[in-house]
């Protein structure tokens, strides 16, 4: 099936982009683009590294999921596949969103996990609305959206900001 992934936002680059920016997010992507794969498939073949990209790809509904029989084995397992072929990417927006959008993309995971904590503190354990937040953090909304977007401890819940909880894949 053929499926497409519309971007119509700025600040949905930075997922766009995060989900293939290391060697190993991009060969997962790859192989979910071509089969369906397990956890357990995905930890022998990449490690815990592969299994927080499988998170931080299910946060971002970048994935697809069914359950499969195994041979030897009393239950189903999970499997996960990428969920789109293709990406369209139709928006306009001000040099200076284009700019803040790919700069928190690029940024080097030091800096960022600076911001992520300020927010992650700021949402609490409840969750906060987004323009409180932004309010407090003194950020504009792009800024915001974009280091929440490239998050994998934080979430957009309608209008709220969430800390993340993924659910656990079992063995």
């Amino acid at each position: 099936m053929h499926r497409i992934k519309v971007v119509n936002d700025m600040s949905e680059l930075v997922p766009v982009l995060r989900a293939v920016d290391t060697p190993v997010k991009l060969a997962l992507v790859q192989r979910l683009a071509e089969s369906w794969l397990t956890a357990q498939d995905i930890e022998k073949e990449y490690g815990k590294e592969g299994i927080k990209a499988l998170q931080f790809f299910e946060k971002l509904k970048l994935i697809d999921t069914r359950w499969v029989a195994r041979e030897g084995r009393k239950t189903p397992d999970k499997s996960f596949h990428f969920y789109y072929s293709t990406v369209n990417i139709n928006t306009t927006a001000p040099l200076a969103e284009v700019s803040e959008i790919l700069s928190i993309a690029s940024m080097p995971d030091k800096d960022y996990a600076k911001f992520e904590h300020r927010i992650y503190e700021a949402v609490g354990e409840t969750g906060r609305f987004f323009s409180d937040v932004a309010e407090e953090l003194g950020m504009s909304p792009t800024r915001l959206k974009g280091l929440v977007k490239r998050s994998d401890k934080l979430e957009y819940r309608g209008h709220r900001i969430e800390r993340f909880h993924a659910e656990p894949n079992p063995p």
